[in-house]
């Protein structure tokens, strides 16, 4: 992108940004076919899995397809940001890097997809007209990978889906106002629509292996980011499957963890992870958590340590991480990572100290790295421009590791590229190139501009199950959580009270006239 911004994942920043969009939109809030036999029987035959109980698993963020972080800085000019994000949608067309991620998958044919920000783009026409999905991640996912000849279902087990929704924010009259003629002619007869998306985590599994699946579901994390209290709360959670295998039964997570942070405080992924923990603490069968968790090994960042996307810092309530962190030393209780790995995961790895394994800080666009972030991913040692690590395989409960990579985070030589071409786009390829250049990592800018699948790296990690004939666990806990919050019912006590009051003060008129 020509002019650079916080990422949204943290910052203060972005939150007063959100502040400011939450303020102009809270008063708006209240009033308002199949593949071919022989295509299937290949997948069959070399789906039934299970070769030696050796399972795959891959991790995968889609990306909602533009940055909100940039959105931010256009307000209060609201229609201008709605228009920006939009045509950022339009730039990273889901629709084209689809395939691309459907590629992958026909490469490694996993058993288990963890998918996060399984984006939904609803619009309505005009600013009243009825709504209508535009974009549905999930689903063209779903279609990309049946075309492809690997067909995938949401995990699924007596009615129940391994698919939690995430937050949202809704197609809002007047003030998320859109222009698309191409997309928004033919659905609603007018040049402009308003638009809004919501997120989900889903957990997917390969078609040929959905019967095994013995019980799936939904949670929410109480834990809950108040971007405004009671008006703009971002909701997170996870969604989990259990899959019975001849060596025993063995429960599958799916998680995006919080992004957003609070200088001097512990940051909700930690909080978060805290209670996925305790959620799967009566898990007695080998677990796997596949996610975007968002946090490094290295958060909190101490002085002098790079943090070009301004993940968590450190404060007196979160002290600096230590220089060489690992399972049994590092500061676990500001970050999700070693709380995890303390709390019995293992990483199945690449090494995510590496900076070769690196998974996120390319350019929202995807049109390579972030000209103003590149400098620190090379000397992190990433060449591809990405700046941390968030993604990730975990496993607890015996399962033993064969294998571990990094996919799509290759550029702009990788297999999963696909050629781009808005402006902005070309303008960011080339000016990243130009300091690849520079810097001696490439000998001369590429002609095409190439754009990456999403704006994270994905994790594939080949496992190997225990022999332990378990039977299925009991379900996660459903935790009850106020849809209101504190403030929220602070807010009721509030207008009670004001409403008692104007009755008593109404009656003593009625029995006391002057």
């Amino acid at each position: 992108m020509p002019t650079p911004a916080a990422p949204s994942r943290s910052g203060p920043d972005a939150i007063l940004g959100a502040v400011l969009l939450v303020v102009l939109l809270s008063g708006l809030l209240v009033a308002l076919a199949g593949v071919g036999a022989s295509a299937q029987e290949d997948a069959d035959a070399e789906g039934e899995v299970l070769d030696g109980e050796t399972v795959t698993v891959m991790a995968r963020n889609l990306y909602l397809g533009a940055d909100v972080a940039i959105a931010l800085d256009l307000l209060p000019d609201m229609p201008a940001a709605a228009q920006f994000m939009w045509e950022q949608v339009a730039a990273t067309d889901f629709d084209v890097r689809v395939e691309l991620l459907a590629a992958e998958v026909v490469r490694d044919r996993p058993a288990v997809i963890g998918l996060q920000e399984a984006t939904r783009w609803r619009c309505r026409g005009g600013n009243l007209g009825r709504i209508e999905t535009v974009f549905d991640f999930t689903a063209g996912f779903l279609d990309a990978t049946r075309a492809a000849g690997v067909p995938y279902v949401i995990a699924s087990a007596d009615g129940d889906l391994a698919l939690q929704d995430g937050y949202r924010i809704p197609a809002l009259p007047f003030l998320s106002r859109v222009q698309d003629p191409v997309t928004f002619e033919p659905r609603f007869g007018t040049d402009t629509a308003t638009c809004g998306f919501d997120l989900a985590d889903a957990l997917l599994v390969r078609e040929d292996l959905a019967e095994r699946v013995v019980a799936a579901g939904g949670r929410s994390f109480s834990d809950r980011y108040a971007v405004v209290p009671t008006v703009l709360v971002i909701d997170r959670g996870y969604a989990w499957a259990d899959l019975a295998f001849d060596s025993g039964t063995v429960r599958f997570v799916t998680t995006h963890l919080e992004a957003l942070w609070d200088p001097g405080e512990v940051p909700h992924s930690a909080r978060q992870a805290r209670q996925l923990l305790d959620d799967l603490a009566d898990t007695t069968t080998p677990v796997v958590v596949l996610g975007d968790i968002n946090a490094d090994p290295r958060d909190p960042r101490g002085t002098g340590v790079p943090n070009p996307a301004l993940q968590p810092e450190a404060s007196e309530a979160c002290p600096a991480q230590l220089a060489d962190p690992t399972a049994d030393t590092a500061l676990a209780g500001c970050n999700a990572y070693w709380t995890l790995r303390q709390g019995g995961f293992d990483d199945a790895g690449p090494d995510p100290l590496d900076g070769a394994n690196l998974t996120w800080g390319t350019g929202a666009e995807l049109a390579g790295p972030e000209p103003l972030r590149l400098e620190a991913a090379l000397e992190m040692g990433n060449p591809y421009g990405f700046t941390d690590r968030l993604d990730y395989v975990l496993t607890r409960g015996g399962i033993e590791v064969e294998d571990a990579r990094i996919i799509g985070n290759r550029w702009p030589d990788g297999d999963d590229l696909w050629t781009c071409d808005a402006p902005t786009q070309v303008a960011t390829a080339r000016a990243a190139a130009e300091a690849l250049v520079a810097a001696g990592v490439l000998e001369r800018v590429p002609e095409e501009t190439r754009c990456l699948p999403t704006d994270h790296a994905g994790v594939v990690a080949e496992l190997a199950l225990p022999q332990t004939g378990a039977e299925a666990a009991p379900p996660p806990p459903t935790r009850w959580r106020s849809p209101i919050g504190v403030w929220g019912a602070a807010g009721l006590l509030l207008l009670g009270a004001l409403v008692w009051w104007l009755i008593r003060r109404r009656r003593r008129r009625v029995e006391h006239p002057r």
